[in-house]
């Protein structure tokens, strides 16, 4: 045979690049064995050795090709599964996942006073108490509540109007002998808890992590010398606004205004600062800023304007070069606490959605703070703490568990699409859903521009008002069921909204109409299969289909989908009828409003009201009612 130049050369072979499973590295691997080295392996059974390594070898590539997958897969908000991964990816794009979420309402507040020595037919007011913002009362359902401001017998306000009235008659005299006086407060669930932690010599960025699940806030932390470090959004911001008490060492000149504005709202420069992050495993981490409290920053970053002044703590000369990595050891990122012992305290809420508590339930009280004037009469005082009495005249709403996954990926892509600003309908949406938890929550949320009335129009006279908006909303009760907000949590979302609402928009808050319905259905099952397992997975099908996390409000429910659900269980020959009723009274467990379902059916589709509105499938275990029907 003639002598080759090529022969020796190695031909090319045809390599895939895109096998990812275990059966497509093994079939690739026998192929190639087959096309490249027919003469010298061509035993492939299954009980053969080079079977077995070119099986080892396909599990190691699939176990590779599914760790890359992963990997990769990881890094994009919209497929990562891991918990961990989903929450640095939420807090990349300015998003912080919620522990847990607190439930709010307001109580009534009572306390008496004896009537005023001078005049019988008046309270006497020195007995007046102040119940401190952070006390709790307690509800016979097992949550706690902490009241979120003062309680102060002494202000009548328009804001804050306190209701006065005989309690009880002298029998002697027939005057009247004490008074009942009330206030109103806004309450959130949950408990106030401290802890004390060490903190040794210096550390830059420092962190500590507070092992207690469900923590809703940090109320403060102080070191042992008194020096408070306050919570801000990143280490950077040195300032923060703080209310404070409207007296005349805070402001001399506005302190006159206190009955009416009893707080002032004040730009602090903050030294001492951290920052939270809620962790994956749901405890929260406080990270502190890098400077060091006992060096003065010009002793670190020179003032090129002082050398040679003589200044107190200043630099003279520039003994060494410039070094820009000095600027994390000056107070750029806050000081960090070296050397003391810092005690935390802390907002927690363990109760989740058992915090949704009855109206009437929340009736007595905790641990109260109370303030009062010097020299009273110990009995009287006694008695006039002994008198507090609460009630809560709405039920709580808004409590419930931490973000889900779900709920993470959706809040992050919309937080970082708002910007931190209120300007379009959905940014507005946004920040609603993403009220703090100390505040209440809102499960569902609806938009709408407003309108007004034209005279100059004839016939239809509503007009587009492009100057407010309507911001149309629901919460949960305790059995998470769809609930109109309290008053509570409606102040609250106003005043949150307002932080950054538009000056030219007007927000007007309402309540979302919430229809409820029941849903009968009739399968035909396949044979050999069991009739009673096939229709319980059905019904756990429409419960998924119709949980009400995935419905918002003004969403149709298209029929076709009902169909599709039912027909795709295992088992399902087909869907004969599918039949949605609405459902109303309170008296039976259901919203007081009525629909008329079938006038509001279009081409398959049930459209909700003009108003704006949700359909609740309130009652999945008995609103649900199916069949199996025979040819």
């Amino acid at each position: 045979m003639a002598y080759s130049k090529t022969s020796n050369i190695e031909r090319g072979k045809d390599i895939k690049y895109l096998n990812k499973t275990y059966d497509d590295f093994k079939t690739q691997l026998q192929d190639f064995a087959q096309v490249y080295f027919p003469d010298t392996y061509n035993d492939f059974s299954e009980s053969s050795p080079g079977t077995m390594f070119m099986e080892m070898a396909a599990y190691v590539g699939d176990i590779l090709s599914y760790y890359q997958h992963t990997q990769l897969q990881e890094n994009f908000l919209l497929l990562a599964q891991e918990k961990e991964n989903l929450y640095n990816l939420a807090y990349s794009l300015g998003y912080r996942p919620q522990a847990t979420n607190t439930s709010a309402t307001e109580l009534e507040v009572f306390q008496l006073v004896p009537s005023d020595p001078s005049n019988d037919y008046l309270p006497d007011m020195k007995y007046a108490l102040t119940i401190e913002e952070g006390s709790t009362f307690l509800s016979n359902e097992g949550p706690s509540f902490i009241t979120e401001t003062d309680v102060n017998f002494k202000q009548d306000t328009e804001f804050e109007p306190l209701e006065t009235s005989v309690y009880s008659i002298n029998p002697s005299n027939n005057k009247p002998e004490y008074y009942l006086l009330k206030k109103n407060v806004k309450a959130f669930s949950g408990e106030i808890k401290q802890k004390t932690i060490e903190v040794a010599g210096y550390e830059k960025f420092k962190t500590i992590e507070l092992d207690e699940p469900n923590i809703i806030s940090v109320e403060s932390v102080v070191d042992l010398d008194g020096n408070r470090y306050h919570e801000v959004p990143y280490l950077a911001q040195d300032t923060i606004y703080e209310d404070v008490e409207n007296i005349a060492s805070n402001d001399p000149e506005l302190h006159g205004f206190n009955a009416s504005t009893p707080y002032l709202v004040k730009l602090k420069k903050v030294p001492r600062r951290f920052v939270t992050r809620l962790k994956s495993n749901n405890i929260l981490e406080l990270q502190f800023g890098a400077g060091e409290n006992s060096i003065i920053d010009e002793r670190i970053i020179p003032n090129p304007d002082n050398i040679g002044l003589g200044i107190k703590d200043g630099r003279s000369q520039l003994e060494f070069a410039y070094d820009p990595s000095n600027f994390l050891y000056t107070g750029t990122y806050g000081v960090v606490p070296t050397n003391t012992t810092l005690t935390i305290t802390y907002r927690c809420n363990p109760f989740g959605i058992k915090s949704n508590v009855a109206a009437k339930s929340i009736d007595t009280p905790g641990v109260l703070g109370i303030k009062h004037e010097p020299n009273l009469i110990p009995t009287l005082l006694t008695f006039s703490k002994d008198s507090i009495a609460v009630n809560n005249i709405q039920a709580a709403t808004g409590g419930g568990a931490g973000d889900s996954v779900e709920e993470i990926r959706m809040n992050a892509m919309a937080a970082f699409s708002a910007q931190n600003r209120t300007v379009t309908k959905d940014d507005y949406l946004i920040r609603t859903l993403s009220m703090p938890a100390k505040f209440g929550r809102v499960a569902k949320a609806y938009i709408t521009q407003d309108d007004q009335i034209s005279p100059l129009v004839s016939g239809p006279n509503r007009i587009p008002n492009p100057m407010a908006l309507n911001l149309y909303t629901l919460g949960y009760d305790k059995n998470k069921k769809l609930t109109t907000l309290n008053r509570a949590t409606k102040q609250n979302l106003q005043t949150y909204l307002e932080q950054n609402r538009m000056l030219t928009d007007a927000i007007n808050l309402k309540d979302a109409f919430h229809i409820n319905f029941t849903v009968e259905f009739e399968i035909i099952t396949r044979k050999n299969f069991n009739n009673q397992e096939v229709l319980l997975n059905c019904i756990t099908a429409l419960r998924e289909y119709f949980n009400i996390e995935k419905w918002q409000i003004n969403q149709p429910i298209i029929i076709s989908d009902i169909y599709n659900a039912i027909g795709e269980i295992t088992g399902v020959q087909s869907v004969p009828n599918v039949k949605l009723e609405n459902i109303a009274g309170i008296d039976l467990g259901y919203s007081p409003y009525k629909y008329d379902m079938d006038d509001a059916t279009v081409k398959g589709i049930i459209y909700p009201s003009l108003d704006p509105s949700i359909f609740e499938l309130r009652h999945p275990n008995v609103d649900i009612k199916g069949k199996i029907t025979q040819y």
